[in-house]
């Protein structure tokens, strides 16, 4: 069984500032204690202020405290489809060419075919997670820094992972919606709703904030620090991240920085030796951290059948993506060999992402049957969707043995893997920001776990790589508007555009709208232009 003790029930007596919609539940109202009232009078031990930063680490897992769909902590924000990753997925993957999902649920078709508007509630859904995660951050930050209470030994170290967890959602903020709501830990509890930053602003602020992150003495150094825990390994993975789309989000290149990071990170996080390894039931061993040692897994949203679970995150990736109806040769997919009972017959993947896989590429895991490659249509008359399925995610252990699980896998999703900087680093030398034959070297080690033999650094070759490599982690549409290719006539796959052959849509599609929602409540903010 995982260690995820940190894990622990979260206080609900927190008290959330700066968070604009009304959609969030007042969790000030419920104290820990019936006969408590105020946060001042819970928070005043080490263990409160565990449980309280648990709270914050919780929402990249689940939807609620209470289980995995039942009270979820936004009111309005569905407990299953607007969990944080499976969020994620839904925004970075269901929005490209990688695949798309079947399910007749409101506006669901709307992402693939890319013509969502400022309603569509899957979009919600990750703006009020955003913006919830970082509420959360900035409330542990301003009480943990008020705190005075003898004892609290690790004070800065907690505050240094708040701020980390908080970066993070700030990463997501910027890549998705560009200009943001800016709430930080100096905003007074009842204020109106925060000022929008710039996106080129947030870019910086963002910059600067990771650096105080890796230059203090708050957080593990890179793989130093405990399972599930931010680590100053994150932090790099974030750093090179806002360098490499700089030239989106700033209107700076800034590659050779953002080479200059994976250097460091590739020095510190080895590959892996199996692919398959990486998305098993038990990959946390995977995961370097003090806990388990590990390798290649940098850091992870938890996920575990027993005590962490979730209709989101890979319990999603894995029941959306085994199919349950019998095709019509009577061939379907063997559930109990993928570690489930049962699948939800819900993402497909796309022939013209499938059509980049060699045919001996160990990553090119896929069900066939006797389904369709190409998708002609999203929902077939059985109410499932035409086209391959994946099994990249398995809740089965790397050795075959059965994992623990009650409907739901064990399977922690890799926010961050040493398998992304090795492409991030020849993307930047295929770029002429970085060293081309150490460049060629990260690739093609890379394509050698995979089964395949060496290629050319091309900017071409870098892109499919990604695809190949990253599916499904939450990647690609960032990856592919880097590239130009996101709304472009350039490149086209099914459905784009909202016609089966594809078409290119409007460049303001590169940004999700600011919900309807948030502009009421927000007197502050400004729609993106195109909605």
């Amino acid at each position: 069984m995982k260690k995820i003790q940190f894990f622990a029930t979260a206080l609900v007596a927190l008290m959330l500032a700066g968070f604009t919609s009304s959609c969030v539940k007042d969790l000030n109202v419920t104290p820990i204690d019936p006969n408590t009232v105020l946060p001042e009078d819970v928070l005043n031990s080490q263990e409160a202020f565990n449980q309280l930063l648990a709270k914050c680490y919780q929402g990249l897992c689940s939807s609620s405290s209470a289980g995995p769909g039942s009270d979820p902590d936004i009111d309005g924000v569905d407990g299953g489809y607007g969990q944080y990753m499976r969020a994620v997925v839904n925004l970075q993957e269901v929005t490209t060419d990688v695949a798309t999902c079947c399910w007749n649920d409101g506006t669901l078709f709307d992402l693939h075919n890319q013509c969502w508007n400022a309603s569509n509630e899957f979009v919600f859904s990750m703006y009020m997670r955003i913006f919830f995660q970082i509420s959360q951050c900035n409330e542990f930050i301003r009480r943990a820094n008020a705190a005075t209470f003898n004892g609290f030994a690790k004070q800065q170290n907690y505050i240094a992972e708040a701020r980390a967890l908080r970066l993070l959602s700030f990463y997501h903020a910027i890549d998705m919606f560009g200009n943001v709501p800016f709430p930080t830990e100096n905003d007074s509890v009842g204020s109106v709703g925060p000022q929008m930053i710039k996106r080129g602003d947030l870019f910086d602020w963002m910059v600067t904030e990771a650096k105080s992150l890796l230059e203090g003495n708050g957080l593990a150094e890179p793989g130093n620090g405990e399972y599930g825990r931010a680590d100053k390994g994150m932090v790099q993975m974030i750093l090179a991240k806002l360098y490499l789309n700089a030239e989106i989000w700033k209107g700076t290149a800034m590659y050779g920085d953002c080479a200059t990071v994976c250097e460091q990170i590739i020095s510190e996080y080895p590959l892996h030796g199996v692919y398959s390894d990486l998305f098993c039931a038990d990959n946390h061993l995977w995961t370097r951290n003090t806990t388990y040692g590990g390798d290649e897994i940098i850091f992870v949203a938890p996920q575990d059948g027993n005590l962490l679970r979730s209709y989101g995150s890979t319990n999603f990736l894995t029941f959306a993506c085994t199919w349950a109806v019998t095709g019509k040769e009577g061939k379907t997919m063997d559930a109990g060999s993928l570690g489930i009972s049962s699948g939800w017959s819900g993402l497909s993947l796309t022939g013209a992402f499938t059509s980049k896989f060699e045919e001996n590429d160990l990553r090119g895991n896929f069900f066939k049957g006797d389904y369709k490659q190409y998708i002609d249509q999203l929902r077939d008359a059985d109410g499932a969707s035409e086209g391959w399925k994946s099994m990249k995610f398995v809740n089965v252990n790397h050795d075959g043995s059965t994992a623990q699980h009650n409907g739901f896998v064990d399977i922690d999703f890799p926010v961050f893997r040493v398998a992304d900087a090795y492409l991030m680093y020849a993307e930047c030398a295929a770029r002429n920001a970085a060293e081309k034959n150490l460049g060629r070297m990260y690739l093609n080690l890379v394509r050698a776990r995979a089964g395949l033999e060496d290629t050319d650094l091309k900017l071409d070759t870098i892109i499919d790589e990604r695809a190949r490599e990253l599916y499904l982690e939450g990647h690609r549409r960032q990856d592919l508007i880097r590239f130009g290719l996101f709304t472009s006539s350039d490149y086209l796959w099914e459905f784009k555009g909202g016609v089966p052959e594809g078409r290119a849509v409007d460049s303001h599609f590169n940004l999700f709208s600011i919900p309807a929602d948030d502009l009421n409540a927000n007197g502050n903010l400004v729609q993106n232009p195109g909605y």
